[in-house]
């Protein structure tokens, strides 16, 4: 499938995909082609491995039958990469995995990887309707 994504401005890129596990392919794939688009190439290995980690994240954790892929350039000097679900009473916890666990690990993941990681609730007042799992990179030039 093309990406179709900007290089001025705030560019953003976003996609719907099925929430189950081998959309994580799909989400590597995508993030891949949208660095290149930006010639943020040096950034493929660490945004390939946030990206599976969240998509891997909302498929284990959420019923949602989809989840939404964003991927944005909030500075020149930084990439977001995000999964939005529609279960926003589920917010990630940074947990603790044990030697011989075989999960629990994705956000300790991105927590090592990423500049930055959160999550933000979409939606007014007390009912929100959604959340983003997030995560950033800094660029090297802030082209």
């Amino acid at each position: 499938m093309p990406v179709d994504a900007t290089a001025v401005g705030r560019p953003t890129y976003s996609h719907s995909l099925p929430n189950e596990p081998a959309t994580a392919e799909i989400g590597r794939r995508l993030i891949l082609d949208v660095l290149g688009i930006w010639q943020l190439d040096d950034l493929a290995d660490p945004a390939a491995l946030i990206v599976t980690e969240l998509i891997a994240n909302a498929s284990r954790h959420t019923p949602c039958p989809d989840v939404r892929l964003i991927v944005r350039r909030p500075s020149t000097r930084r990439v977001r990469m995000g999964v939005v679900d529609r279960e926003p009473s589920r917010l990630p916890v940074l947990g603790q995995a044990e030697y011989d666990d075989e999960a629990g690990r994705g956000l300790l993941l991105i927590d090592a990887v990423a500049d930055r990681w959160g999550c933000d609730l979409y939606g007014l007042g007390r009912r929100p309707w959604a959340k983003e799992v997030w995560a950033e990179l800094r660029t090297e030039a802030g082209a």
